[in-house]
């Protein structure tokens, strides 16, 4: 159960997040609104709805604004309609990209993401064309530090599907989608609190980046992050920091 090490490169992704701080709310208010308009309101019922709110409150967004925005996609007030269209190319040196998005007009969001590619070296693919290369599941990273033997006796005994130890120390835990949330929380009750928890696509390969190459990847996926209507961006380039 040990892997290369994926620290450095998750540490990057997440400061580089941290950065861009004041805009998680328009992309949380999104996840919220689909998540409630395609699972219902009812926190308890909806998983994915529990998710957003808990990535909400994490952002320090009041309460009112949650509730505002939940009853909005559910028809109790009149709000905008997104819908989520995937989008999946290629960067510099053919590292496979999976872009996410929420869109109020599809027309637009693919003319920014065909551009924002098309002029930072890369290029849109057609759908399925990296998909392959990645695997839809639940990921908890853990510090090194943490213990592994903690670790893996608790997520394996709730069902995750995997734990990985990297170079570094740091600790992955993989789940079904399905079983993120339950195994998440076991985890969180031993005391075992993941510096990074999320429903993500994660790349099964990798192809690694360095000097020119990785400046113009970062470059790439910094421009593909600010798109407004982008919401997530996933990938497989290892980048040399």
């Amino acid at each position: 159960m040990a892997g290369h090490s994926k620290w450095a490169n998750i540490q990057h992704r997440k400061g580089r997040q941290d950065e861009k701080r004041q805009r998680i709310w328009t992309r949380v208010v999104r996840e919220i609104m689909v998540a409630a308009r395609t699972g219902g309101g009812d926190v308890s019922a909806n998983p994915r709805l529990r998710l957003a709110i808990e990535k909400a409150k994490a952002a320090n967004m009041p309460a009112d604004t949650i509730k505002r925005n939940v009853d909005k996609a559910t028809g109790n007030l009149e709000g905008v309609s997104y819908e989520e269209i995937r989008y999946e190319g290629y960067g510099i040196g053919g590292a496979a990209i999976i872009l996410d998005t929420m869109t109020d007009n599809r027309v637009r969001t693919v003319a920014e993401v065909r551009h924002a590619l098309s002029k930072h070296g890369g290029n849109l693919g057609t759908e399925g064309s990296v998909a392959f290369q990645f695997k839809h599941c639940g990921q908890l990273v853990f510090a090194p530090g943490t213990s592994e033997d903690q670790v893996m006796e608790v997520a394996l005994e709730v069902g995750a599907e995997d734990v990985i130890t990297d170079e570094e120390g740091a600790i992955e835990v993989l789940t079904s989608p399905a079983d993120f949330e339950a195994v998440k929380n076991a985890l969180e009750a031993a005391g075992l609190v993941a510096d990074v928890a999320e429903v993500t696509m994660r790349a099964e390969n990798s192809v690694s980046l360095t000097g020119d190459d990785a400046v113009k990847m970062q470059k790439l996926l910094d421009v593909l992050e600010d798109l407004d209507d982008v919401q997530n961006v996933f990938h497989n380039a290892e980048i040399e920091n």
